[in-house]
């Protein structure tokens, strides 16, 4: 048998084997007081169709063996690789990645590893990364009693506390008297080396966060959320096809899309056609500095107006609050008091400068990991758009990762950031921002709402380059606050 397959099976989302598929198994099980969970998610995604990812994790080749690596470090297969399969280069690093943060020498223990995971990913309320790293937590002997709350932590981890809830929500404000306290609280503090192992951890499941959530992914069948033993309420099927998910997958999946509209198509045409224009300005003519300036600061007052919906319904979440504090302090706050985020230009303080440099030399080789990652997510091109084949496609993605930087402050006087307005329509940036910025508000509406003809694993693609735009903006303002510290 495949291993992804196994994965599926493992995870209630194939055959549940040993019982019979009909109706007297069924009732054995019912005699014998054998409780069967049932998957509450159809398949790793809520958003996307199961069989359009098992069968990707099927066909590669490469895949079956970065499941296999994954398998054996991690003894399991989570939906977020599952999901992720859609470009196994990206995943291969992301992996790589993980794996040195985790598991390998590093400053700092490995249960304080899998701590800071936890109060990362409280910050967005995502239980599924918290319940999958309480579960390692405990794994690597971690105190139960942390799980309590943060003040039932270590004081060390406590004081990491301001920093994580800066970083996830206005990593601008960073200083580098965040960064004193840390490092000169006697018997409490951090070394260097230490914090930097921790402000990649912060960041890293920040962004997983947005991941999670810009993804819909399901928790898996054995964790928190991811199974209920009550019977469904469809009388039709046997009660083994409604465990194994084989009935009605297109009635779970919600409605199927109309190919027959011709919107859909034009909207892909449509941005196709803005691209070669845009291209063809440039050819002719470059934009001032004074314009490229005005244009930022446009843009960037815009990004505070884009606004998500705090009417939708979010995905629920057990109450994961006991891991950080001041659980008021959000984004949302920046936008409603209008507060003014000042810019960064990247040629001051940049990744490929001034960042990389720092994190390899107090945390060797993770500079150099995080580095590839960055760049296959920012190079990343199948040369398609859709139904379009041959079509470059690196306009749009510097569009996407230069909005996301904006959003931050970050700005490159080498942009034109007119290009953004022209190329990302008001819900692809609503989407955007709320995946970035307030992950747990995500909803299915609105990541069906951009990009309606384009593919699932472009808009796999999209998150990936979200989630690393989002991670190295965070990892500026830590860094830059760290070599202010420093000198």
């Amino acid at each position: 048998m495949k291993l992804a397959s196994a994965a599926y099976q493992n995870q209630g989302y194939g055959a549940v084997q040993g019982f019979p598929c009909n109706r007297c198994g069924s009732q054995r099980r019912k005699e014998l007081g054998v409780r069967i969970p049932r998957p509450l998610g159809q398949g790793p995604s809520r958003f996307i169709p199961e069989m359009e990812i098992l069968q990707v994790s099927t066909e590669d080749t490469q895949m079956h063996t970065l499941f296999a690596e994954s398998f054996t470090t991690l003894g399991r297969l989570d939906n977020i690789t599952l999901v992720m399969v859609f470009h196994p280069q990206y995943l291969e690093s992301f992996l790589k990645t993980q794996h040195y943060l985790l598991q390998m020498d590093g400053p700092l223990p490995l249960h304080y590893r899998h701590y800071i995971g936890i109060m990362a990913a409280a910050r967005h309320q995502c239980s599924y990364l918290v319940n999958l790293h309480v579960s390692d937590f405990l794994h690597v002997g971690g105190d139960p009693k942390w799980l309590n709350g943060l003040e039932n932590a270590p004081q060390k981890l406590q004081n990491l506390s301001e920093l994580n809830k800066i970083l996830a929500h206005r990593p601008w404000l960073i200083t580098k008297e965040h960064i004193e306290q840390l490092l000169k609280t006697e018997e409490h503090s951090w070394s260097l080396a230490e914090l930097i192992h921790a402000v990649v951890l912060l960041t890293h499941y920040h962004s997983l966060a947005s991941f999670t959530f810009g993804c819909g992914i399901n928790p898996e069948i054995h964790c928190e959320g991811g199974h209920t033993f009550r019977p469904p309420s469809v009388s039709d099927y046997c009660i083994c096809d409604i465990t194994n998910g084989n009935q009605g997958v297109c009635e779970m999946q919600g409605p199927v899309r109309n190919l027959t509209t011709t919107e859909p198509f034009c909207e892909v045409e449509a941005l196709m056609e803005k691209m070669k224009q845009l291209q063809e300005c440039r050819d002719e003519a470059k934009a001032s500095k004074e314009e490229k300036a005005t244009r930022f600061e446009k843009e960037k007052r815009e990004s505070m107006l884009v606004c998500c919906s705090e009417d939708e319904e979010t995905a629920p979440t057990r109450d994961v609050s006991r891991h950080f504090e001041d659980t008021s302090y959000g984004y949302k706050d920046f936008s409603r008091h209008g507060m003014h985020v000042p810019t960064l230009h990247a040629q001051d303080y940049s990744w490929e400068d001034h960042g990389y440099s720092l994190v390899n030399r107090l945390y060797p080789d993770v500079g150099q990991l995080i580095d590839e990652k960055f760049h296959i997510a920012y190079d990343l091109t199948y040369n398609t758009m859709a139904m379009h084949k041959d079509v470059d496609t690196s306009m749009l993605r510097r569009a996407i990762w230069n909005y996301i930087h904006c959003m931050f402050g970050i700005r490159y006087d080498d942009y034109d950031y007119g290009e953004i307005n022209q190329l990302l329509d008001r819900s692809f940036k609503v989407y955007i921002k709320t995946v970035v910025c307030m992950p747990e508000k995500t909803t299915k509406r609105m990541y069906d709402s951009f990009w309606r003809q384009f593919k699932h694993s472009e808009k796999v693609h999209v998150n990936l380059l979200l989630i690393e735009a989002r991670m190295q903006a965070e990892l500026l303002y830590a860094l830059r606050a760290i070599t202010r510290y420093m000198t």
